[in-house]
């Protein structure tokens, strides 16, 4: 372990996905999570022994949900973090595995996000005690009025309705996104939704609040993703996984400032924070917006993504919607490319796992591994991930190499990646031999495992 106090780099030496999946309770957190990090591990050619902390994300669920998961990796002592920072939950896990990186307080970490959500808009549990979106629900009903839609829809669609009436875009703008993004889910196989619309039908479909309709909102989810998280030390001793390591060039977490209730709709959503936490952590990884070439940002909702390319730098302010219409988001486009995953909006969005989710996508684009969705000749990322309440986590990585992406053959992928196939283009099922793979060889305990082999089992 390094020592406390001295300083070191942190990179992305392996992830791991499970589906996206509607919440129907087909598959529940522990094999999920158990799923996703067994995933990682194998990517990082590591076992669980290696792992000095482990930091689980979620924000449905009671306290120690992520020792439920961890355990069943192995009973070694290591603490256990749990996670909760609204839908930012998963990047407050990745800055908090990169923080006690670099000030030395640990080697390995395993970050994994997850969630088993209920079917339906987001509502909270807590029912008894004050809202911590109070003071904001407040302010938004008294400058907005009271509307029967759900509230997370309400907040981003006024401040679509804001941009438009500030500056000019219109309601085929936001549909114009979600378009984009439910086409871009097609090559994504980890997506909950992997239907492409026509922008007749995304504006035709349901009404929500303001110029939202429902497919232009991202659904409530299950599912996990996983990441180690290295330090330089780590990675040096292992110098033939460099080509794959992802290095955190930058990164920032922020919550609101004062403006936020300026009884602005667009600073009501964090616009404000989002600007500031880019130009933070592009500045420590020495880029600017221009140099972004792909970005995994947080389109809960299609406004959301529209105020983002202006909150980002990737547009001039109050033009985003130019961009859109140039086709400057998606392949063909100046760029840069937005959710070559599908997004929130069609990939799913399980709070926790969203965040890990996003890291996935671009450490498998920077290694070149998501060969059919590739943005080719790409040395940097960015991904976003938000939180209303508030907090935001942007993240800036570059390859540990120093090289630029290309794209990688499946069958080079299935020399190297540890599971015989590519990750990226297939989604599979761990099988429990895996799990054996990285599972402690000293302080497991197969008790903790429950029904999670015999489910696994069963699924193959």
């Amino acid at each position: 372990m390094t020592s406390p106090g001295s300083s070191s780099e942190a990179y992305v030496l392996g992830v791991g996905l499970t589906q996206f999946l509607k919440p129907r309770r087909t598959r529940e957190y522990p094999e999920l999570g158990y799923e996703a990090g067994v995933k990682a591990m194998i990517d990082a050619k590591i076992n669980y022994d290696d792992v000095q902390t482990g930091i689980g994300c979620y924000c449905y669920g009671d306290t120690t949900s992520s020792q439920r998961i961890f355990y069943q990796f192995g009973m070694t002592g290591i603490p256990i973090y749990n996670t909760n920072n609204a839908c930012a939950t998963g990047s407050t896990g990745l800055h908090l595995a990169r923080s006690m990186v670099r000030g030395g307080l640990a080697d390995c970490i395993l970050v994994i996000g997850f969630e088993q959500m209920r079917p339906g808009s987001i509502k909270s549990v807590w029912d008894d005690r004050p809202s911590p979106l109070g003071p904001s629900t407040t302010m938004m009903e008294e400058t907005y009025g009271k509307h029967g839609s759900p509230r997370n829809a309400q907040y981003f669609g006024n401040a679509g309705q804001e941009y438009m009436e500030r500056f000019g875009a219109a309601a085929e703008d936001f549909a114009e996104i979600a378009r984009i993004s439910h086409e871009h889910s097609q090559r994504n196989p980890y997506a909950q939704f992997r239907t492409k619309y026509s922008l007749e039908e995304i504006l035709n479909s349901t009404p929500v609040h303001g110029p939202l309709t429902k497919l232009q909102c991202s659904p409530t989810s299950d599912g996990a993703g996983a990441a180690v998280i290295v330090s330089q030390r780590f990675l040096d001793a292992r110098p033939h996984l460099k080509s794959q390591a992802i290095h955190i060039a930058g990164q920032q977490l922020l919550t609101d400032g004062p403006e936020v209730y300026s009884r602005s709709a667009i600073d009501l959503v964090g616009f404000n924070m989002s600007r500031q936490a880019a130009l933070l952590a592009m500045k420590e990884a020495q880029v600017e917006a221009k140099n972004i070439k792909v970005c995994e940002l947080h389109d809960c909702f299609s406004t959301n993504e529209l105020l983002l390319l202006d909150a980002l730098g990737f547009s001039e302010p109050g033009k985003a919607h130019e961009m859109v219409r140039r086709g400057d988001i998606t392949y063909g486009g100046r760029g840069p490319i937005i959710n070559p995953s599908g997004g929130l909006i069609s990939k799913g969005h399980p709070l926790g796992a969203t965040g890990l989710a996003q890291c996935a996508e671009l450490t498998w684009q920077l290694r070149g591994w998501a060969n059919n969705r590739l943005v080719s000749n790409t040395d940097v990322a960015l991904q976003h991930n938000l939180g209303l309440g508030g907090a935001v986590v942007v993240t800036v990585y570059k390859r540990a190499d120093g090289q630029t992406n290309r794209e990688v053959s499946d069958g080079e992928i299935r020399q190297v990646s540890g599971v015989g196939y590519n990750p990226a283009v297939e989604a599979r099922y761990i099988t429990p031999e895996d799990g054996e793979r990285v599972r402690s060889k000293t302080k497991r305990h197969d008790y903790v495992l429950q029904d999670t082999v015999g489910k696994l089992r069963s699924r193959i």
